[in-house]
């Protein structure tokens, strides 16, 4: 799936099971409230906390997966009520810092072996 129609299909649950989008405000809450439990989950998997004894580490990875597509709905939704075309911004992200990283991170002795 595309970025372009990732965006459409977002739109098209939206406007048909989801009845309307919620306003921008209320997204970029939502969306901090996503990423959250993605950073919840990446502590627990890749950092040094632990997870309690009600989670199971054996879904996490499935549940990391959820949360990362939980926090991508929210951003496409948040895209598209604010005319954001995905795939126009992310070549002119890459672009970006294709220009301003194309010796930084070559030349970065702690990405070195």
């Amino acid at each position: 799936m595309t970025l372009a129609d990732a965006q459409k299909t977002v739109d098209n649950w939206i406007n048909t099971v989801g009845v309307r989008y919620y306003s921008e405000l209320t997204n970029t809450a939502i969306l901090m409230e996503e990423v959250g439990e993605v950073a919840r989950l990446m502590a627990r998997l890749y950092g040094e906390q632990s997870f309690k004894t009600k989670e199971l580490e054996t879904t996490a990875k499935d549940d990391l997966s959820d949360e990362m597509a939980d926090v991508l709905f929210v951003l496409i939704c948040l895209a598209n009520q604010t005319g954001v075309n995905l795939t126009e911004a992310m070549g002119k992200n890459l672009e970006k810092k294709t220009q301003r990283d194309a010796v930084r991170h070559a030349a970065n002795e702690k990405l070195k072996g």
